[in-house]
């Protein structure tokens, strides 16, 4: 038999950012696949509190238990029980082979195709909206009003029945709050996925309260990291046991390297110069002064090196005078907001992260896809995107010497081998390109 599962994505709007380029991602990976599924249609359970299974995803073979960091420093659902993921570990049930000529999978017992959708609950859409809408996508544009906006309840309630939604992947906290009420007692699933913490984090006692009521029309919660479970946990009061981690994925860069090479002349870098490098808004939570700040200590022992900022921000006039203050601006390079980057990206030879605070970059995961080493703090998800000593260094948050040490380790490694940028790309490749992420996402969806 043949079906299609209507997956309607509910977020905030579709600028560009890391979110919205999750969403995108995922549409662009799974729209339209079809896929070989054993159990029957109707393991689609109907959307209520008693009646949903949740299980375990895979991606636990990427996780990071305890990196260790250079500094001498330490760094499901209430009432269910948990049942084995029957997509894991079963040959007989894993995703077909594609045919490469009709594009059908081949040796299935039904297939079944993924329709994709997107509900906004805030206009305007954004530049992402358009280009999916032009391959095909619906989208659903709704203006949620101050405060709790009932109103919007009922606009996504009648938006779920009209178009016969079967799953609603809620992205971020507000979005999941209006979509888990609205679909509430009938048929359509219910994915909350979490995509990162403001800083410092917080809560109130009527989300804690609220929320594991919320969580039991819910029937399945992902983070992007294990440190944004834990603060979903901590500050969200939902069991741990709810929550799944399933990291961000993008599609690995393509660079003209001919293009790179004009880049670095137009720039007037010497070729005898180290290239470090952050592509990041210009905010105070990204702590670019600590960054500059050890990139003075750098200076010290290798002054063949050059500082590549690219973006903008509110920030800007306080790096400037923090540059001036330190007097390496002869080695530093603000280039401003840069509409495509990936040139910049491409002539790093290390990527750096200075941030107070991280979900998981989609510009480090950038800079990995082109096997650069990185030096990132040890906040949000970096530690366990990076492998401390084997794919770059993890530091302590705004500590400038320490980052300083991991920068001038980077840098001496690589002038011994490329042994650091290569494991920075497999690691990328297994753990993080878009296609090991939608592979979780589609035994999500399916189970």
């Amino acid at each position: 038999m043949n079906k299609q599962t209507h997956i309607m994505h509910i977020t905030f709007d579709m600028r560009i950012g890391g979110t919205e380029m999750v969403i995108k991602n995922i549409i662009d990976g799974l729209h339209n696949l079809s896929y070989s599924h054993s159990p029957s249609p109707s393991s689609l359970n109907a959307h209520n509190p008693s009646s949903s299974n949740v299980s375990s995803l895979s991606s636990s073979k990427c996780l990071v238990e305890d990196p260790t960091i250079d500094s001498g420093q330490d760094n499901a659902r209430m009432t269910n029980v948990r049942t084995p993921n029957p997509l894991v570990g079963d040959p007989t049930l894993s995703i077909p082979t594609i045919h490469t000529e009709t594009g059908a999978p081949e040796s299935i017992e039904w297939a079944e195709k993924f329709r994709m959708s997107v509900l906004c609950i805030e206009s305007p859409l954004g530049p992402f909206a358009e280009e999916l809408q032009n391959n095909g996508i619906e989208f659903h544009q709704f203006n949620r009003k101050q405060g709790f906006d009932t109103n919007l309840i009922k606009q996504i309630r009648k938006a779920i029945k009209t178009n016969n939604v079967d799953i609603i992947h809620c992205h971020q906290y507000t979005p999941w709050v209006y979509g888990v009420i609205a679909a509430a007692f009938t048929k359509t699933k219910v994915i909350f996925t979490e995509h990162g913490r403001f800083y410092p984090d917080s809560s109130t006692w009527k989300r804690k309260l609220i929320n594991p009521i919320l969580n039991l029309f819910t029937d399945q919660v992902t983070a992007i990291s294990k440190a944004t479970k834990q603060a979903l946990t901590e500050f969200e009061n939902i069991p741990e046991k709810s929550i799944d981690v399933i990291y961000n994925g993008i599609t690995p860069l393509k660079i003209n390297q001919v293009e790179v090479d004009k880049l670095r002349e137009k720039l007037a870098i010497p070729k005898n110069h180290t290239i470090l490098g952050t592509i990041a808004r210009f905010d105070p939570i990204k702590n670019h002064t600590m960054m500059l700040n050890a990139f003075s200590l750098v200076l010290k022992q290798q002054p063949n090196t050059t500082l590549i900022i690219v973006g903008d921000g509110d920030e800007r006039t306080n790096i400037e005078a923090c540059i001036n203050k330190l007097n390496i601006s002869e080695n530093v390079m603000l280039t401003g907001y840069q509409i495509q980057p990936k040139n910049y990206l491409a002539l790093m030879n290390i990527y750096l992260l200075s941030s107070f605070s991280e979900g998981t970059s989609m510009t480090l995961l950038e800079a990995m896809s082109l096997s650069k080493p990185c030096v990132v703090t040890n906040v949000g998800g970096n530690p366990e995107v990076v492998m401390n000593s084997k794919s770059g260094f993890v530091t302590p948050n705004d500590n400038a010497i320490k980052f300083a040490q991991g920068i001038m380790k980077t840098i001496k490694s690589t002038m011994i081998s490329e042994g650091l940028g290569r494991v920075s790309k497999n690691r990328f490749d297994k753990c993080f390109s878009e296609a090991a992420m939608n592979e979780q996402y589609q035994k999500l969806y399916i189970k």
